[in-house]
């Protein structure tokens, strides 16, 4: 009786243990529960301290709640950046150049499952940091109104139309379908006004006139917002018309969210709340700004000025129920993303990590770079390249071999990358001879630090000599300390881990097992052994780090750099014998992020003229000349300590082919060789003397990880080009207005009356393609009538391609400044040669041929004729039809 008693006491103590424990759940952990009644009841358990925490970018841990530390800060904008091998797309610019939505959609929706795949292997293994995160602020979908941007890499170019279109397919590939639940959240940027100059944005104050506002720099931003929904939003560092961008009442306030009816969470740029007091000086305080911006709607600061909020609070600037609206949709975003949720009612989180940088990932990469190349010239078919008349191609230039010239800025880590060098080397075969000189220098008085003029050092790991190289010890500190977690001989040292483990490709192909794993971040390095002197006795040696190093020769200190800073080259002079032996130990430490270390001699010799000499020795003996120059991230990008002729914090002064290029071409051409220059860029580069004089001319962007096939493919008709230019090819910097000027009056094909080199939505093919039998459904529409435009496009030529075929509409006659032409539809479409296809476009008026009325603040249609034009540029023009808007 007893026993029964007791069996029946433990079963009421475990069953009302049970009710308790099912009664004392959090509301915000109950998924039978609304988002919005989970996320209200979470912000009321939080302190002001523990909200202002979270509303910066590394939000830390609330462990009292069960609230792992998050960072927001993530990158996606042509790749999963910044956190390991993923795969790398072109820049977005190249992207743009495929007028392709529908491969943008699988390239963002490739990126969101690596993004997801990488977030939960992080979460499984307890990593909570910076670009592991599920908010990803990408893409930029600023107008990039002036070539001399260096950020216009970032962009889908100059048009709106264009923009919005790839921008909203990006988000729909970021975001996902299902509808409970986002894949990743995107964040288009940077609201709304924003396209240099670089070295005054955190100060600058940009005014455009009502209509540029309304017709360039917002329309973008609407389809993102309300028809792609995407749900997030960043500021800008600069002003606009007197407010900070990320503090505007203008737009965050009035457009975003009462006129878009915007739900999400707004971002500002990394120290934009800062610069609201330090530079633009619009308030006194740091307490002042972050009242400021998170009153106006900036909920996440990307930074730390919103510590401030918890004084800001305390004097009055601001009330705790205002910042409660600011937390309670950084919940929310957290929540749709399934952050609160169990696994098992997510589907993403149940995507695999061994899905990230796969073999059909990789091909989505290719595919896209081939979309992306556009032929500019083609004289007399000189592409493709005929391989049956081909024995030798000489491959010049200094982006030929350069891994930094595929990837742009922002960009992931390839862990194939293939260089155009190495692209012609494999297309060629056998049975061409493919020879190499890098001729000349990317800019005049540029040092490449990625690739430093260096010769190797001689190691030997004893005095006796008998084994090369050093000996390497790995710790998991930055002090050295401890037993190294890695003990191995290395030949050199060389490196650039950027943010991945020293061992991250070993691990990943099961090289090295885990418990030889070297972190990521906070580590440090040992290198000793023995070196021998060069037989130069003016032998000078190039030290490079970031961060920390120290150089010892017979255990005497020569050089120090024990501190945490950006990646730097240092040059020293040892007093050393040639050919002796000498005691050598290298010691490096990395902080946080960006991780690389290079020590080796300088290298002898007059190094330009001589690399210069040896490109046309080359070219004198081969069949072809192929030239890969342009530009890379590392002259043109954000906010760089840049300063190079044509070069200046990241922009350019002067659009021309940098003047040691454009020697090298004109000695090539000289040579009497057939010469194809291979254009690797971010942005418009005037050339009028290459388009001229050299035979043909490849557009490839900056084409990401399989660039360098995908361009050997076009060089050899492998794949038939059909990329359309997403900006206008200026001839020279003359033909641009003022930079800082920020109405588009003169700026891009809308507006420009001059002669362009190449035209907005140019690009050439190995077949031709007619258009005929356009139809216009209605010749005479109200603003509100939906018209359809048809017409046929054939191929005449003997090559199956793809055509662009694009849909303008131009303003016959009006009182107003309008645009000269406006893009308003496009399509991409494959044809066998000889193969018609019938082609259909809609247009309504009050949305192709409105403009804003800034009296009245909206959009109207003014009644009259209007052009619609049928083409493949801005500048070739098959069909037109006018039709009349009552």
């Amino acid at each position: 009786m007893m026993k029964k008693f007791l069996l029946i006491l433990v079963l009421f103590y475990s069953v009302s243990s049970g009710l308790a424990a099912v009664k004392s759940k959090p509301v915000w952990l109950d998924t039978s529960r609304s988002f919005e009644e989970r996320a209200w009841s979470l912000v009321d358990e939080m302190t002001l301290e523990e909200k202002v925490g979270q509303m910066m970018n590394d939000a830390p841990a609330i462990k009292r709640l069960d609230i792992p530390a998050y960072d927001w800060w993530n990158e996606a904008l042509h790749g999963v950046a910044r956190s390991g091998f993923a795969t790398v797309f072109p820049q977005a610019i190249g992207m743009a150049a495929t007028f392709d939505r529908q491969q943008m959609f699988q390239t963002a929706d490739i990126i969101s499952t690596e993004g997801r795949a990488k977030y939960h292997e992080a979460v499984r293994n307890n990593i909570h940091r910076i670009y592991y995160g599920l908010t990803f602020w990408s893409p930029n979908i600023n107008i990039f109104r002036d070539p001399r941007w260096g950020r216009g890499q970032e962009t889908y170019g100059e048009d709106p139309y264009l923009t919005g279109q790839m921008g909203m397919e990006f988000v729909k590939g970021l975001q996902g379908s299902d509808p409970k639940y986002f894949k990743t959240v995107a964040t288009p940027k940077h609201f709304a006004v924003h396209s240099g100059p670089e070295p005054e944005r955190h100060k600058f104050d940009a005014v455009p006139c009502k209509r540029d506002l309304y017709e360039t720099y917002l329309p973008a931003f609407e389809d993102l917002i309300v028809r792609a929904k995407a749900y997030s939003i960043m500021g800008a560092y600069n002003s606009v018309d007197g407010e900070s961008a990320s503090a505007s009442q203008l737009l965050l306030q009035d457009i975003l969210r009462n006129k878009w009816g915007f739900e999400g969470f707004v971002v500002s740029d990394c120290g934009a709340i800062g610069d609201i007091w330090q530079h633009h000086k619009i308030v006194a305080t740091a307490a002042e700004a972050a009242a400021l911006g998170a009153r106006r709607g900036c909920d996440l600061n990307c930074g730390g000025t919103y510590a401030a909020l918890v004084e800001a609070v305390k004097l009055g600037y601001i009330d705790e129920a205002e910042i409660d609206l600011n937390i309670y949709r950084l919940i929310m975003a957290k929540m749709k993303l399934g952050m609160f949720d169990p696994d098992d009612m997510v589907e993403y989180s149940q995507i695999p990590y061994s899905i990230n940088d796969s073999a059909e990932h990789s091909a989505a990469a290719l595919a896209m770079a081939r979309k992306s190349i556009v032929l500019l010239k083609n004289q007399n078919e000189t592409l493709p390249l005929d391989k049956a008349k081909i024995k030798t191609i000489a491959v010049v230039g200094p982006n030929a071999d350069n891994i930094d010239s595929l990837l742009g800025n922002y960009n992931g880590t390839p862990s194939t990358p293939v260089t155009v060098l190495a692209g012609i080397e494999k297309e060629a075969g056998q049975n061409i001879k493919v020879i190499y000189a890098q001729g000349c220098d990317l800019a005049e008085g540029f040092v490449d630090i990625n690739q430093p003029d260096l010769e190797k050092p001689v190691f030997k790991t004893d005095r006796s000599g008998a084994t090369d190289g050093l000996t390497a010890r790995y710790y998991n500190n930055i002090r050295l300390q401890g037993e190294p977690v890695l003990v191995r001989v290395e030949n050199d040292i060389n490196y650039d881990w950027q943010i991945l483990s020293p061992v991250e490709k070993e691990l990943s192909q099961g090289i090295l097992s885990r418990d030889k794993a070297v972190n990521r971040d906070n580590i440090s390095v040992s290198w000793s052994g023995v070196l021998v002197a060069p037989d130069r006795a003016d032998a000078k040696m190039l030290v490079g780090s970031d961060d920390g190093i120290r150089v010892y020769i017979d255990d005497k200190l020569v050089f120090e750099d024990w501190t945490t800073h950006a990646f730097r080259i240092k040059t020293i002079a040892p007093e050393l014998t040639p050919g002796q032996s000498y005691d050598f130990k290298v010691e490096y430490f990395e902080g946080q992020s960006e991780a690389r270390v290079m020590v080796g001699w300088e290298a002898a010799g007059q190094k330009s003229d001589s690399k210069f000499e040896e490109a046309l020795e080359l070219a004198r003996s081969a069949d072809v000349v192929v030239y890969v120059g342009g530009l890379t991230a590392q002259i043109e990008g954000e906010e760089m300590p840049v300063n190079y002729p044509g070069f200046a914090g990241g922009d350019r002064t002067d659009i021309s082919l940098p003047a040691p290029q454009q020697k090298m071409l004109e000695a090539l051409q000289a040579t009497g060789k057939p010469v194809v220059f291979v254009m690797l860029t971010g942005s418009a580069i005037a050339c009028p003397w290459v388009q001229d004089n050299i035979s043909a001319i490849v557009c490839g962007w900056y084409p990401g990880q399989s660039g360098g096939t995908a361009v050997a493919d076009v060089l050899f008709g492998k794949y038939n080009p059909a990329g359309r230019l997403p900006v206008t090819f200026y001839n020279s910097t003359d033909q641009l207005g003022s930079f800082e000027d920020y109405n588009m009056d003169g700026k891009t094909y809308r507006y420009f009356k001059g002669q362009p080199q190449y035209a907005f939505g140019f690009g050439l093919s190995y077949t031709n393609f007619a258009y005929d039998s356009l139809k216009v459904s209605k010749k005479k529409a109200a603003a509100a009538d939906k018209i359809e435009v048809s017409f046929r496009v054939t191929n005449t030529g003997k090559v199956d391609g793809d055509e662009v075929v694009q849909l303008y509409v131009r303003d016959v006659e009006s009182d107003l400044v309008m645009p000269i032409k406006q893009l308003r539809g496009f399509e991409r479409i494959h044809l066998k040669a000889g193969e018609s296809k019938k082609v259909k476009m809609y247009i309504k008026p009050e949305n192709d041929m409105r403009y804003y009325e800034p009296r009245q603040e909206k959009f109207t249609v003014e009644p009259g004729d209007f052009e619609i034009q049928i083409g493949s540029a801005s500048d070739n023009i098959r069909l037109r039809q006018i039709i009349t808007v009552k």
